[in-house]
């Protein structure tokens, strides 16, 4: 089964079981080696369906304060981009069977050689790429690679977004399309915005392909209202503020358990 295969089985599980996926985000090498593999174990076990493997970049311009703490501690602690394959390869290794998604930017694929990054992400146990800077116009050569490895790519799509660039991502995206929430940048928020459902009907006119909202969400009332629309529940700033905190991986294990809960919305 291919990655691309891997993602697409894990929606269509989730859609006849009555739930969206929930899809923990987690800043590779953040605060530890040792606690992301811990962590990434732990919500293994607590209800999610996919992981976003954030792979840590020196400029990450669509992340928020939490997440940007978390991506600069892990590379002042010597985290690379080879130090997360290897991360997901022991992972792999150690029974985590959930799609990982890799998220990152184009610089360090660039840096490292896009081929070369397909392939090894490939071998690895990576099924897709997120790289939020990088656009469908651009992203042509790295299309091919991954349809050659069986990954998927994932493009992103915010609700300031035009048809005509609905129809762009659409046309572009394998696996399922990142909706951004809220224009800005990554961050719990004490609200959803109202006009989050208006926003996710104008994508499904354009796709059949499984839709995952994120950015700002943090609780399990908010995972369920937007689990009630969508397809995948994606949470990334909650989840590396608790990993970080004084809980420690307790208290990531509380947290993904009550977002994994919300998820189950039918």
């Amino acid at each position: 089964m291919t990655g691309l295969q891997r993602i697409q089985s894990v929606f269509a599980e989730a859609k006849a079981q009555g739930r969206a996926v929930f899809m923990p985000y987690h800043a590779m090498g953040y605060p530890s080696r040792a606690a992301t593999l811990d962590i990434i174990k732990t919500l293994s076990a607590n209800g999610a369906g996919l992981f976003e493997i954030g792979i840590p970049h020196s400029d990450p311009l669509a992340d928020g304060p939490a997440i940007q703490t978390a991506t600069y501690t892990a590379l002042t602690q010597g985290t690379t981009v080879k130090d997360c394959l290897a991360m997901c390869r022991e992972l792999r290794a150690a029974g985590v069977e959930q799609p990982f998604c890799a998220m990152t930017y184009y610089n360090p694929l660039f840096a490292y050689g896009l081929g070369r990054f397909v392939e090894d992400a490939a071998a690895s146990g990576i099924d897709g790429l997120i790289v939020p800077d990088l656009p469908p116009e651009e992203g042509e050569e790295l299309e091919a690679l991954c349809r050659r490895a069986g990954l998927a790519t994932i493009y992103l799509l915010a609700p300031t977004s035009t048809e005509e660039r609905i129809r762009l991502v659409a046309g572009h995206s394998t696996g399922f399309i990142y909706l951004v929430s809220v224009t800005g940048i990554t961050g719990a928020r004490s609200e959803l915005p109202p006009d989050l459902a208006a926003f996710v009907a104008r994508v499904r006119r354009h796709t059949a392909l499984p839709l995952a909202v994120g950015f700002g969400i943090g609780t399990r009332s908010q995972a369920a209202a937007v689990a009630a629309l969508v397809e995948g529940v994606i949470v990334g700033s909650a989840l590396v503020k608790a990993a970080g905190g004084e809980g420690g991986i307790e208290q990531v294990q509380a947290l993904g358990a009550e977002l994994a809960a919300g998820t189950a919305h039918m």
